[in-house]
């Protein structure tokens, strides 16, 4: 085999390729259009290892959400009802000052954090709630049991 040749592109084709990236780049500047949300869904997942919050627009759109990892709590101390409550008191922080003022909660989850997050939304927050609703997924009759175990 021989050597292989590299073609290098001449300095008017570099120009012209940056010349059309400018353009498409400019084509997306399009000034973003807030809109204010008034109503909105707070959906709450506990688990027994981590809870985790989501504010979503009537539409369910995500607007804000947030973990107890992700605010620093590590191992088994994000599955506590003290790190739920300080999820809870970060969203709202974030709802007061851009998020809707009416919410629907949604909890899912059967984890310890799940009633400190209604207790801390209840009584912290100037946010109106119009429903709390159960959504955890409940088996019916579900798949066949293990045979019993013979010893």
């Amino acid at each position: 085999m021989g050597k292989k040749r590299v073609v290098k592109p001449k300095a008017e084709e570099l120009l012209k390729e940056r010349e059309e990236i400018r353009k498409r780049v400019e084509e997306k500047k399009e000034p973003l259009k807030k809109v204010k949300i008034t109503k909105g869904n707070l959906y709450i997942r506990s688990t027994y290892n981590n809870t985790a919050i989501t504010v979503t627009d009537p539409k369910g759109n995500v607007i804000n959400w947030a973990t107890t990892g992700g605010i620093g709590f590590k191992g088994t101390k994000k599955g506590t009802p003290f790190a739920a409550s300080k999820v809870a008191e970060f969203i709202l922080d974030k709802l007061e000052r851009s998020g809707p003022k009416e919410v629907s909660i949604f909890v899912k989850g059967i984890g310890p954090g799940r009633n400190a997050v209604l207790k801390t939304i209840a009584n912290n927050s100037a946010i109106q709630v119009l429903s709390i609703k159960d959504v955890t997924p409940i088996p019916h009759n579900g798949p066949r049991p293990p045979k019993p175990r013979r010893v």
